[in-house]
């Protein structure tokens, strides 16, 4: 009778396994990356360029979600909060390695808060004076911020954006003075360049090009290593008399902490084949974004080296958001 009765229970629990809902491979519903910034900009389009990518790469919808507001971390520190089971990302940028210089305190720590995914490519800025401007050449412009300390203006899209952060690795590499001008975005900036109320810019590819190309503006040089696809005749400011210097704007994707590794395996592969896709080419183009492949571990290790470099720039320039 124990013998029968055990029978019946090993059968029934056998059925039970055998009819329960097996777990659905990831992913099963919809994933949303996180864009701390506003609608539109440089960020968002190239986030939604790599959510059509990946979308086809795993057969299941990629959403971008804006969270913007203080200098991305109203959007970072949501994702960073967020469940850990690979369903919400961040596109994190360069201000994501310059926050934690620049705020005594943050709701999250960069390093620790987030797994990497993919490091999806790096570009230059782009500096820019007025067409009609007298300098033609790093060595112009720093030649005279020796000889006038405080003189030349340099226009920023905010306290601690590239454009400012560059400026000021620039002031500390040449050992020069110059006047910080912070606007409110990009529009504003370019503006009272090309109205000569500022002397310079140093910017994003995409906010100038049209600019460069029509001769209402002049590139000097790149903040890159290398030279640009999108300004192949521009030197670097390295080679152009300002050995050492490099700065580059990002993008990479990153999850929450403790997200599961197979669920980052193909979140990461689907970045991979977003990246390579033929309309994530033709954005690049316009921006002079160049693209990488490589592991998850390269955006990690990009991080820690830029939080690095600007963390020297931000204390040694006495710069501060609190």
């Amino acid at each position: 009778m124990k013998l029968k009765t055990l029978f019946l229970a090993g059968a029934l629990c056998a059925a039970a396994v055998s009819t329960a809902p097996a777990s659905a491979a990831f992913p099963d519903r919809p994933i949303e990356i996180v864009v701390p910034f506003s609608p539109g900009g440089g960020t968002d389009q190239i986030s939604r360029t790599i959510a059509e990518g990946m979308s086809k790469a795993l057969d299941q919808s990629v959403l971008v979600l804006n969270k913007p507001g203080a200098g991305t971390v109203i959007g970072t520190g949501y994702v960073a909060k967020s469940k850990p089971d690979g369903y919400t990302l961040v596109m994190a940028t360069f201000a994501h390695a310059v926050n934690p210089a620049l705020y005594k305190k943050l709701p999250f720590d960069a390093d620790k808060d987030f797994t990497p995914i993919a490091l999806i490519g790096t570009s230059p800025n782009v500096l820019v004076v007025n067409g009609n401007s007298p300098f033609k050449t790093v060595k112009d412009i720093i030649a005279y911020a020796k000889a006038h300390p405080d003189k030349l203006t340099f226009g920023s899209y905010g306290t601690g954006t590239s454009a400012h952060l560059c400026g000021a690795l620039f002031e500390d590499l040449a050992k020069v003075k110059m006047t910080h001008v912070p606007y409110k975005g990009s529009s504003p900036a370019i503006t009272d360049l090309l109205g000569g109320q500022i002397n310079m810019v140093f910017s994003t590819a995409a906010s100038v090009s049209q600019y460069v190309k029509s001769g209402r503006l002049r590139a000097i040089a790149v903040t890159s290593k290398q030279r640009s696809s999108a300004f192949p005749g521009v030197p670097t400011i390295a080679e152009s008399g300002l050995p050492g210097y490099e700065a580059e704007s990002w993008y990479g994707l990153l999850a929450p902490a403790d997200t599961p590794a197979d669920a980052i395996a193909k979140l990461h592969d689907a970045t991979e084949q977003a990246i390579r896709s033929k309309a994530f080419q033709q954005r690049i183009a316009i921006e002079g974004l160049k693209p990488h492949t490589g592991q998850p571990q390269d955006l990690q290790d990009y991080i820690l080296k830029e939080e690095k470099l600007w963390r020297r720039v931000v204390n040694d320039s006495h710069i501060s958001l609190n």
